[in-house]
């Protein structure tokens, strides 16, 4: 199979990047990190007018139909480039629009930039079982009452509509019962408390209290909720593995650079073969995570949900351990420098390590592969 990018998908890598090196640079980004906002309103008009915005939305709603492919492209490039801008919230949410054939209007405001978008699933006691929900969707004459609260929301309080899964019944970690919902961030009864991650990232706390929604709020079937939620998850976990790549492509080279010329006794430490060969145990590393995340977009969109499960988790599992390894290996061969916030390596590792912890850790994709089907059959 030809994993060659085409003519297109490299432009606008390239275009993202040469956005990215020349009006996205570290201290630009420190800069935002340090605003009240924690992001940047020009960024993300860049980001609109280089089609990023409008690349996963489809045609009818004025994108471009990117596949699973396109996205791993620009989110390497992002993670290269560190970007904190609500691009992997926003298209992460919109997805879940894509697949419920929901909210059109939505994603025409997604496409056009208009609008951010977060996803809202994770509770206090839930870790990476996103069927693990206390959030109640009541049902009325006129929609659902909501009531609970999401925890370590990314770029919650930065959205203007949230997709929010809540229970309708059944009990916690049922799978039946579960169902989402598009939820407007300034209506009554939402709180939202916003708050820095270590990575540098904004996230919230969101509190729903006797929250209205509409009945067409609902996103997908009655009875669907956990299949839309289990398929997207996994488009989130491709869209992360891309962005994981990216950041270890950076994290590599700017080490590689150090080593040759940061000196000892005289000569760049490069020339000691003892670290000569952990640049290149994180090479490898490396570039067997970029054929997992490769392999993950490529699934990512498969019919068949257990294949689709399976290579997500393998992926998510073996980017999660490359990026543990590459970004220790970083800090050490920069020494007590590469923890420190001066340098772009610290930020590199504090990403890795919340992409690692997002969406389920190494320890829950192993677990989530090994009680697939096919896992078994194949043992």
């Amino acid at each position: 199979m030809d994993f060659a990018l085409t003519q297109e998908q490299t432009q606008f890598a390239e275009a993202v990047r040469r956005w990215v090196e020349k009006d996205y640079g570290f201290e630009q980004r420190k800069h935002i990190i340090a605003s009240a906002e924690g992001i940047s309103a020009e960024a993300w008009s860049a980001l609109a007018e280089l089609g990023a915005t409008a690349l996963p939305v489809p045609e009818d709603q004025g994108g471009f139909s990117g596949s699973a492919i396109d996205m791993m492209v620009v989110m390497q490039e992002l993670g290269r480039g560190l970007v904190i801008e609500p691009y992997f919230a926003t298209v992460f949410a919109a997805e879940f629009l894509k697949q419920a054939k929901a909210h059109f209007d939505v994603l025409e405001q997604v496409a056009g930039g208009e609008i951010k978008l977060a996803v809202a699933l994770h509770e206090k006691q839930s870790r990476h079982d996103l069927s693990d929900i206390a959030t109640t969707a009541t049902k009325s004459a006129d929609g659902y009452t909501l009531n609970g609260k999401k925890t370590v929301v990314l770029h919650g309080a930065q959205a203007d509509k949230l997709i929010v899964s809540a229970r309708t019944s059944g009990a916690a970690r049922d799978k039946n019962g579960i169902q989402l919902f598009i939820v407007d961030t300034n209506a009554a009864g939402v709180t939202r408390q916003d708050y820095r991650t270590i990575d540098g990232y904004r996230a919230a706390d969101i509190s729903f209290t006797n929250v209205q929604v509409p009945a067409i709020a609902l996103l997908g079937r009655e009875d669907g909720g956990w299949e839309l939620l289990d398929a997207v998850s996994d488009y989130g976990v491709s869209l992360l593995c891309s962005e994981a790549i990216g950041i270890m492509e950076a994290i590599t080279s700017a080490t590689l650079e150090y080593l040759k010329t940061r000196q000892q006794f005289g000569v760049p430490i490069g020339k000691f073969q003892v670290l000569q060969h952990r640049m290149a145990d994180m090479f490898m590393e490396m570039e067997q995570a970029r054929s997992m995340a490769t392999l993950a977009a490529v699934k990512v969109s498969s019919d068949n949900a257990e294949e689709r499960r399976r290579t997500l988790s393998a992926a998510k599992a073996r980017v999660g351990q490359a990026a543990k390894y590459i970004g220790q290996q970083a800090v050490q061969l920069h020494g007590g420098m590469g923890v420190t916030n001066e340098l772009p390596v610290a930020h590199m590792f504090k990403r890795l390590t919340m992409i690692e912890l997002s969406l389920g850790d190494t320890d829950h994709h192993l677990a989530r592969f090994v009680a697939q089907p096919g896992f078994k059959n194949a043992a």
